[in-house]
């Protein structure tokens, strides 16, 4: 059976320990934290902390940044490079499994105008290898792993198929830089995304889930019991974190996803 998680912003309670209370009863296994700029993950230690003192299950951390590796300017990309790195180094205190980010979010689209981005194909492969190698060594010293996120075409321009997401990371070649796979950015990319998972399995570390229609698993028309039974198909013993909105009463949208997921396969 696949272990569960939901995003933090999502679950009910003042702290984390309230969140896990409710998350445990739910049924997940675990809670993903989300990591701002500015250093703000970092600056959550104490919190964290004593999270983990305290029981909480904290295995991965997904980025909320406004900038990533993948940006245009120079600067940006060094900035999102250090915040990745500490967001690395302080999920591997936690005793977690790693970090999610996609290349770039919301920075350029080819399905919007002018179509073109500023920068030519050759010069963003540079751009995403040099950051995946800074990152994927910095990760597999502190002993965790970085996941690649492909985001659909609308949200990112550069890696929005699991096949590039493995060309990129084959390129790499470091055991520490896998794919953060997502279901709704899949359902939009893949023609057959259970297919995708099975040709990519040697590169998947971590997996995201929320249905086609980015509300929580069950409002939508994904094809759960075929993309999670290609999870099982590939030896995958990760989590399941919940990344998604809700519909309906809130509360009753949460509790319901590790019951449908499990119902479909998990």
């Amino acid at each position: 059976m696949l272990k569960t998680a939901c995003q933090e912003q999502l679950l009910p309670g003042d702290s984390l320990q309230e969140k896990w209370e409710f998350a445990q009863n739910a049924g997940f296994d675990g809670i993903e934290l989300r990591a701002k700029g500015d250093l703000h993950f970092e600056g959550r230690l104490p919190e964290l902390r004593t999270a983990a003192a305290d029981g909480v299950v904290m295995p991965t951390v997904c980025v909320d940044m406004l900038h990533f590796f993948g940006a245009f300017d120079a600067g940006l990309r060094r900035d999102a490079i250090d915040q990745m790195k500490s967001q690395l180094t302080v999920i591997a205190e936690l005793g977690g499994l790693g970090a999610q980010t996609p290349a770039s979010y919301g920075m350029f689209s080819r399905r919007l105008p002018p179509f073109e981005p500023p920068r030519g194909e050759e010069e963003e492969r540079t751009v995403l290898l040099e950051g995946l190698t800074e990152l994927g060594e910095h990760a597999r010293a502190q002993g965790v792993a970085l996941f690649l996120e492909p985001l659909n075409r609308y949200e990112d321009h550069m890696v929005n198929r699991l096949g590039q997401a493995v060309d990129l990371i084959g390129e790499v070649g470091l055991d520490s830089v896998k794919i953060g796979i997502d279901s709704y950015h899949m359902n939009i990319e893949e023609a057959d995304p259970a297919a995708a998972i099975l040709a990519a399995a040697p590169y998947i570390g971590h997996a995201q889930v929320s249905d086609s229609n980015r509300f929580q698993p069950g409002a939508g028309h994904l094809d759960w019991p075929a993309w999670l039974g290609a999870l099982h198909a590939i030896g995958y013993d990760g989590y399941l974190a919940a990344e998604c909105r809700l519909t309906g009463d809130p509360v009753a949208a949460v509790r319901s996803i590790p019951g449908f997921l499990r119902r479909s396969g998990a």
